[in-house]
C-alpha cells in the first residue's frame, strides 16, 4: 500500500529542452562555407579587374599626307558636287506613242543620233492623202491649159469678126470671159498644189518629230520611258503621259559646283587654283581652277555658288559625285634657309606642351611618341617640318594618358 500511495513524477515541457552540449553539428562548417563563397567572389572581382587592366586602349588613326608639290597654302575648304554644264532631259515636240527606244543607260550617243521612235502612221496616212489630192490637181492643169489655148484662139477669131461687124459685142465678151475663167482655174490649181505641198511639208515635219534625236554628244544617264507609253511635251493624262525619253549628259562639260559661305567668298577669285578630292577616291587629288562665281547669294543657307573647271577630265569623274575642294593661294615664297613641310597631319594629332609639339606614331600595335616641328595651318591640317614622313599613321583620337611604347588596338573612325 505504501507503494501505491507514493506519487510518480509527471514529465513537463522542460523535459523536452535539449542541452547545448547535446546538440548535433558545429557552427564551424557554416562559417567555412560563407568564407569560401566570399573568397570566390573576391577572386572573380580580382580576375575581372586584371582583364580590364590588361585590355589595350583603342585609338583612331590617320595617315600623314604629303604636302602639295607647289607649296601652295589652302585658303578655304568647301564641299559640293560634280555637275555637267550640258545636261538635257530629251523629250518629244509632239504627243505620240513610243514604238522603240534605241538607247539604254550608259549608251554613248552622237549629236543627231536617234534615241527613240514614235508612232508616225497617222502622219504618213495624212501625207499620202495630201499627195493624192495634189497629184490629182496637178493632173488637171494640162487640160485647163489646153482649154485655155483653144479659148484664146476663139477669142482672136471673135475679135477679127467683131472688127468686121460680123460678131456681136456679146459674143466677144463671152469669148474673153472664157479665157479669163480658164486662166483663173489654172492659177487656182497651182495654188492648191502649193497648199498641198505645204501640207505635205507639215506631215513630213511631224514624221521627223517622231524621231527623237540627241541634242549633243554625250552619254545617256537615265532612260525615262519604255515602248508602248505615251509621251508629250507637256504633262497630260493624269500622270500617265511621259514628258521625257532619256537624260543625256555631255561628259566633256563636267565641272565642280560648291557652296561657299558668304563670309569667306572674298577669298575666292576667278581663275584661282583649286585642288579637288572626290569622296569616292579620297587619295586622288584633281587639279582644277575657278571658272566663275555666281553673282547671287542663297539667303536661306548664306552661301554663294562657285563653279570650277577640271584641268583634265577622267573617266572616273561622274555626274553628281560628292567632292571636296581646297582653294589654294599663291605658291609660298620660300625665304632663304626656310624649311619646307614634309607632311600634313590633322590638328587633333598634335599634343602641344609649351613650345614643344609631339604626336604618337602607330606601328604594328605599338605607339611611338615623336617630337615634331610644326609650320603653318592649312585648313584642318598642320604642316610638319620634321619628325615624320608621308604615310605614317598618327593617333588622332584616343585616351589622354597614352605613353611611349604602349600597346594599343586600332579602331576604325566612324
Amino acid at each position: 500500500m505504501a507503494d501505491m500511495n507514493s506519487k510518480t513524477p509527471t514529465p513537463g515541457l522542460s523535459a523536452l529542452r535539449i542541452d547545448d552540449h547535446k546538440r548535433g553539428g558545429k557552427p564551424f562548417a557554416k562559417w567555412l562555407g560563407i568564407g569560401l563563397l566570399l573568397a570566390l567572389i573576391i577572386a572573380a572581382a580580382l580576375g575581372a579587374g586584371s582583364v580590364l587592366r590588361n585590355r589595350r586602349p583603342e585609338v583612331v588613326l590617320a595617315s600623314a599626307a604629303a604636302p602639295p608639290a607647289n607649296g601652295a597654302a589652302t585658303l578655304l575648304n568647301a564641299s559640293g558636287y560634280v555637275t555637267p554644264r550640258n545636261r538635257a532631259s530629251v523629250a518629244a515636240k509632239i504627243t505620240g506613242k513610243i514604238v522603240t527606244v534605241f538607247v539604254d543607260e550608259g549608251t554613248v550617243v552622237k549629236q543627231g543620233q536617234i534615241l527613240a521612235q514614235l508612232d508616225d502612221s497617222d502622219y504618213r496616212v495624212s501625207m499620202a492623202s495630201t499627195k493624192a489630192d495634189r497629184d490629182a490637181t496637178v493632173a488637171l492643169i494640162p487640160d485647163l491649159q489646153f482649154q485655155l489655148g483653144n479659148a484664146q484662139r476663139d477669142l482672136a477669131r471673135t475679135k477679127g469678126l467683131a472688127d468686121q461687124g460680123v460678131m456681136t459685142p456679146q459674143a466677144l465678151d463671152a469669148a474673153q470671159t472664157l479665157v479669163d475663167r480658164l486662166k483663173a482655174q489654172i492659177n487656182s490649181a497651182k495654188v492648191q498644189v502649193d497648199a498641198a505641198n505645204a501640207k505635205i511639208g507639215i506631215d513630213q515635219q511631224n514624221i521627223d518629230n517622231c524621231q527623237i534625236r540627241s541634242p549633243f554628244d554625250g552619254i545617256v544617264v537615265s532612260k525615262d520611258a519604255q515602248p508602248g507609253e505615251m509621251i508629250s511635251p507637256i504633262s497630260a493624262g493624269g500622270g500617265f503621259t511621259r514628258t521625257g525619253i532619256a537624260t543625256v549628259v555631255d561628259m566633256s562639260s563636267l565641272e565642280i559646283e560648291v557652296d561657299v559661305n558668304e563670309n569667306f567668298i572674298a577669298r575666292v577669285k576667278p581663275h584661282m587654283r583649286v585642288m579637288a578630292t572626290l569622296d569616292a577616291y579620297p587619295d586622288w587629288q584633281i587639279p582644277a581652277y575657278v571658272r566663275t562665281i555666281i553673282p547671287t547669294a542663297d539667303r536661306d543657307k548664306g552661301t554663294v555658288k562657285v563653279r570650277a573647271t577640271f584641268e583634265h577630265l577622267d573617266p572616273r569623274i561622274l555626274p553628281d559625285m560628292g567632292i571636296k575642294v581646297a582653294f589654294l593661294g599663291d605658291p609660298a615664297r620660300k625665304e632663304k634657309g626656310a624649311a619646307a613641310p614634309v607632311a600634313l597631319v590633322p590638328q587633333a594629332a598634335l599634343h602641344t606642351t609649351g613650345a614643344q609639339s609631339a604626336l604618337f606614331v602607330y606601328h604594328d600595335g605599338t605607339l611611338e611618341r615623336r617630337a615634331v616641328r610644326t609650320g603653318s595651318t592649312r585648313g584642318s591640317d598642320v604642316e610638319v617640318l620634321s619628325g615624320i614622313a608621308p604615310g605614317d599613321l598618327v593617333v588622332v583620337k584616343g585616351p589622354d594618358n597614352l605613353q611611349d611604347g604602349e600597346k594599343v588596338e586600332r579602331k576604325e573612325q566612324q
